[in-house]
């Protein structure tokens, strides 16, 4: 069981996503309206639940879950977590309301990826939120959680059209979920700020994700807190390797389409999630991190993920 005060009144839970630690997280603001943001998978849930015990809250009292958006790692778990949450709202961008109401759609896609043993592993329930704890927020609406604590939701494309960010009020911070990337915080013991976009299927879209970053960048923030995995204080230099590394994972996508046009979706991918991953063990070889850092493992995965949302992108424009 991980739990750390992260200021402000909010505390983080790792939710061990995939069994790993430092991969997914829950943020509890401790307010009257005591509010959680992402549940991850409903593997997850159980430590969820530890989580909250470990900090003496009953989860009846908990009113407001709110999930960035509706891939199975943020919101796969709301339904079963809803379980023990019989007061609580949950609060969805607009596109992603029908999905959780009825979640037949995300569990026949998930089967058809991971195949039905993995779906039980990694998944298995995925539950329907009923209709009337379900609340949609519309871009630049708000919501109270304490008497000097404000969430102001903003639809934030490019990772998702079903993605909305959260800023806070009282931190004067902002929940990114997966819009502005993957913030790999065990690195920081090796004293490595290291963040990378998240470009998974199917609606990745750069210049969407650029805008969506620019928006944020506007706020002038003072802190990040990401999906995986943690909080940046350094807002700046998250947009700065966001761009740098978007253009050189659509560069390397572009490769390996002219290069291999030809050849089915799943080999260019296998063969751009290897491109992207020999590039990242190549920089980070140069930061005097060692082949067998931990890190290397969760690099395989997410780049793994990353280079089929790339390469269905760049087909999509090509058919367009």
């Amino acid at each position: 069981m991980k739990v750390q005060n992260i200021g402000d009144d909010i505390t983080l839970i790792d939710l061990f996503d995939l069994g790993l630690e430092n991969r997914t997280g829950a943020y509890v603001l401790h307010e009257k309206e005591l509010t959680i943001i992402e549940t991850s998978a409903s593997p997850s849930v159980p430590y969820l639940l530890k989580g909250l015990e470990s900090l003496g809250i009953d989860p009846k009292d908990v009113k407001n879950i709110i999930v960035t958006h509706i891939h199975l790692d943020h919101s796969g778990g709301v339904g079963l977590f809803l379980e023990h949450c019989p007061k609580a709202k949950v609060f969805v961008h607009p596109r992603g309301k029908r999905h959780l109401q009825d979640p037949s759609r995300l569990i026949a896609s998930a089967k058809t990826v991971y195949g039905e043993e993995q779906f039980q592993k990694l998944f298995d329930p995925i539950l329907p939120v009923p209709e009337d704890q379900l609340v949609v927020k519309e871009d630049l609406e708000t919501l109270q959680v304490g008497d000097d604590r404000v969430l102001t939701f903003y639809h934030t494309p490019g990772h998702a059209n079903h993605h909305f960010c959260i800023h806070d009020s009282k931190s004067n911070g902002i929940f990114t979920g997966d819009t502005i990337g993957v913030f790999y915080s065990m690195l920081l013991d090796s004293d490595l700020e290291f963040y990378l976009p998240s470009t998974s299927p199917n609606q990745f879209d750069p210049d969407k994700m650029l805008e969506s970053c620019e928006r944020i960048e506007a706020l002038n923030v003072s802190k990040i807190f990401f999906g995986h995995f943690g909080m940046s204080e350094h807002p700046e230099e998250v947009y700065k390797q966001l761009k740098y590394w978007l253009d050189i994972f659509v560069d390397q996508g572009k490769a390996v389409v002219k290069e291999h046009g030809s050849l089915p979706f799943e080999e260019k991918s296998k063969l751009l999630s290897d491109r992207l991953y020999s590039t990242l063990q190549d920089y980070l070889k140069k930061k005097h991190i060692s082949e067998d850092h931990q890190v290397h493992e969760y690099l395989k995965i997410d780049m793994g993920i990353c280079a089929q949302g790339i390469i269905d992108y760049l087909q999509k424009a090509e058919n367009r």
